[in-house]
């Protein structure tokens, strides 16, 4: 078999999104950036960024695709801020139906937080609703697995997504427009999948394009 492909671009994800159009029988497994990553941006101006950036993300994905967040709450002046929601509202926008919304430990259940959730929301899209074809999977996952940063998607979050491609459509290359760490990318080529990855950051460019796991150290060997 021939090994999988990885390419990363340096561009700004939205941009590339809109130039690419149509995505050809890819995936999209993504995670967008919070408001702290965005300083240049005041808290509304984050809010409308973030709804359109959702928006351009779903509809790069063709028919037999999907498109899955993984997006954790945030807190802002004592009120928390649902990014679950944000990108359910750019679904409709954007004419895509909800196929499954699972809950990520992040910490352990029952961990006291004050200023960040210790969940995360994994919700997956799709233009043309179908049933499903794999076998019932868990609503809630009890840890996010191993994370290269603080606010990378977990492994074992990411071969989840990625197992529900594999299992429930015909695309076989996993695009992350927001990659960063590269941990989406990787586990994509763990499972025998091409990845494409896009960063504004020419350093998690760079840490994108290397990072390398194998199905044995992930535990996901078939």
């Amino acid at each position: 078999m021939p090994e999988p492909g990885r390419v990363v671009h340096h561009r700004d994800a939205v941009d590339w999104l809109r130039e690419e159009g149509h995505l050809s029988a890819a995936s999209v497994v993504t995670s967008l950036p919070d408001w702290s990553e965005l300083p240049r941006l005041d808290f509304g101006a984050w809010c409308t960024w973030f709804e359109d950036a959702a928006v351009a993300t779903m509809r790069s994905v063709p028919d037999e695709g999907v498109a899955i967040f993984f997006q954790s709450d945030i807190r802002r002046a004592g009120l928390w801020i649902d990014k679950g929601a944000l990108v359910s509202r750019a679904a409709e926008r954007a004419s895509m139906h909800l196929l499954f919304h699972k809950i990520v430990c992040r910490e352990p259940a029952g961990t006291p937080s004050f200023g960040r959730a210790s969940y995360s929301h994994m919700q997956g899209f799709a233009r043309v609703p179908h049933p499903p074809r794999g076998t019932a999977a868990a609503d809630v996952l009890p840890t996010a697995g191993f994370m290269p940063g603080k606010k990378s998607m977990g492994t074992h979050a990411c071969a989840a997504a990625c197992r529900f491609i594999l299992d429930e459509t015909a695309t076989r290359t996993v695009v992350d427009p927001f990659c960063g760490y590269g941990t989406v990318l990787a586990v994509a080529n763990a499972l025998g999948m091409d990845a494409i990855g896009v960063d504004l950051s020419a350093r998690m460019c760079g840490r994108a394009r290397n990072l390398r796991f194998t199905p044995d150290q992930l535990g996901l060997a078939s």
